[in-house]
């Protein structure tokens, strides 16, 4: 009688298993925008937001006021990887002409994990860095490529989708870059299938997501991703 209560445990616990909900996991490839001290991997990874606030940089105080943080906890997933680094550029040229190849997009889109969703939220540093632009390339691209925002982008877009599979893939461009930036994107996502969010009239304090603007790309991403399922 015991080894038959015992069956019947098992069996409808492996019934309750297979029937729980299975939240689906996001990871981020971006820059300061995304950071938050502690959340972010690997730790080595610079950091914009802290807890607590060192400085008066920022209004955020705690990490549930991140735009993914919100976003994720608003509709039910789970964080797998938060591969973001602050002041990072797409491309391996960063601010001053410096090499930043340690840093870039290109070097940490593979190491994302294993999610079901990825957004990738860059292209302001390249931009406010004034990194050459380059041409469109999307195969063949020479080391000096790399160090241009057209054909580090097609790489990082190709590399990404290769990559990760049956994966869903968002491009976030930020509602403060310049046309050349944002047709860039727009162009080498669209030769990848990859869905471009168009931010807009997000608050900002020193040029960052308040926490106001925070919630307002959450909603936005929201509104465009969840909204429309």
């Amino acid at each position: 009688m015991k080894k038959f209560i015992s069956a019947i445990c098992l069996a409808a616990a492996f019934v309750f298993s297979a029937n729980a909900e299975v939240r689906p996991s996001v990871s981020i490839l971006g820059d300061s925008y995304s950071t938050f001290e502690g959340y972010i991997e690997p730790e080595s990874n610079i950091t914009w937001y802290y807890e607590p606030v060192r400085d008066d940089r920022t209004d955020l105080r705690t990490v549930d006021q991140t735009w993914w943080h919100k976003f994720i906890t608003e509709n039910g997933y789970k964080l797998c990887v938060n591969n973001s680094y602050s002041g990072s550029t797409v491309c391996n040229r960063g601010y001053d002409g410096d090499d930043y190849t340690d840093r870039s997009f290109l070097t940490r889109c593979k190491h994302l994990g294993n999610p079901d969703v990825i957004f990738i939220f860059g292209g302001t540093n390249d931009c406010w860095a004034g990194v050459p632009v380059g041409d469109y390339k999307y195969e063949g691209q020479g080391k000096g490529d790399l160090y241009k925002f057209r054909p580090a982008l097609a790489k990082v877009m190709r590399n990404v989708t290769e990559r990760y599979p049956n994966v869903d893939i968002y491009y976030i461009v930020n509602d403060c870059l310049t046309p050349e930036i944002v047709e860039s994107i727009n162009t080498v996502c669209d030769h990848y299938k990859v869905p471009v969010i168009q931010l807009h009239d997000i608050d900002k304090i020193n040029m960052h997501p308040s926490v106001k603007g925070m919630q307002q790309i959450a909603d936005q991403l929201t509104a465009r991703i969840v909204k429309k399922k």
